[in-house]
């Protein structure tokens, strides 16, 4: 894939993020979400690739846009997968919290795993700790691991747990330890990207979140030079005929980051929807927009952060919009 292309998928979640920050704190996690599908999906339409969704926002019966199987792209070359996720995390936009992005990654087809709707077991880190973690290793030791790579006390090392029942025994488990927790209510591809990027305050990522949120944290994780370890997590038989629909021969299996992510010509975009760890959230100012999004390239590990002004006008362009702005390009 080219590299022009890179600024082209910036382009894609700069559009969803503009057309779903304008719900932020509404409570209106669908309409916020039904807006990022609708605006990715038009200027998706205008990226030069012979697209195809692999992880997006649901079956083709469950998603009118940005399905799995969908196509996307003039049509034209490359012939790539695309992992998209228009919203990562609905709630936090409804409630105007931190940490809402709009995410894509591209791979060559073939690349990604085919991630089905369900649970996924993930530890993650950064490229100074890579090599230190194990799923299966208690917390303690993962969290002593880390902490000699980091040259620090354990005291001082931060675990970014989802804050859900279901972990209550990680939690416990880092506090025993003596290591800082920081718990989010929502958004664990934000979470995991976080770990392993040395700025943001977070070591290291525990627990059981989204798999499709998984392989999209995975591509970034991978370009970062981080280490991300997971298995799937299904909770019953439905969830065990999926994992066999998909080809997935051993749910147990732990997965690497091979695994999910195969090869290096990989691409990863993320735009800030509200203030958080790595990006700014959308800033309105009228007839002007001011978006911060991350994009970065496997072959050559470049990353690069943008900051963008867009102007707007009156004319409408996304169906979900309510305020009837377009995005007419940036500065």
């Amino acid at each position: 894939m080219e590299r022009e292309l890179s600024l082209e998928f910036v382009r894609v979640t700069e559009a969803a993020a503009l057309a779903s920050g304008r719900f932020m704190g509404r409570g209106d996690k669908e309409a916020a979400d039904q807006a990022a599908v609708d605006a990715m999906r038009s200027v998706f339409d205008t990226v030069n690739i012979d697209g195809t969704v692999v992880i997006g926002e649901g079956e083709m019966d469950e998603a009118p846009m940005l399905f799995i199987g969908e196509q996307v792209g003039s049509g034209t070359d490359p012939c790539v997968d695309i992992a998209v996720d228009p919203l990562e995390g609905t709630n936090l936009v409804a409630r105007g919290l931190p940490n809402a992005l709009s995410v894509v990654a591209i791979a060559n087809r073939g690349c990604f795993l085919h991630a089905p709707d369900m649970y996924m077991d993930k530890i993650a880190v950064g490229p100074l700790a890579r090599g230190c973690i194990n799923l299966d290793d208690p917390v303690a030791e993962n969290l002593g691991r880390v902490a000699g790579a980091l040259k620090k006390e354990v005291v001082d090392v931060t675990a970014i747990v989802l804050d859900r029942p279901r972990h209550r025994h990680i939690i416990d488990a880092i506090r025993e330890t003596g290591a800082r927790v920081k718990m989010i209510s929502d958004g664990d591809v934000a979470a995991a990207i976080a770990a392993a990027i040395n700025n943001t305050g977070v070591d290291i990522l525990f627990g059981i979140g989204g798999a499709p949120e998984g392989v999209i944290a995975a591509a970034a994780i991978k370009i970062l030079g981080g280490e991300m370890q997971a298995r799937l997590a299904p909770e019953d038989d439905e969830d065990l005929a999926r994992i066999r629909e998909m080809n997935i021969e051993d749910p147990g299996k732990l997965l690497l980051l091979e695994d999910l992510v195969k090869g290096d010509d990989i691409f990863f975009a993320a735009t800030g929807i509200t203030d958080g760890d790595m990006l700014s959230g959308v800033r309105y100012r009228g007839k002007t927009a001011e978006t911060h999004s991350l994009v970065m390239r496997g072959v050559t590990g470049t990353i690069r952060n943008i900051y963008a002004t867009h102007t707007l006008d009156k004319k409408p362009r996304f169906i979900s919009d309510p305020f009837g702005y377009r995005d007419r390009g940036s500065i």
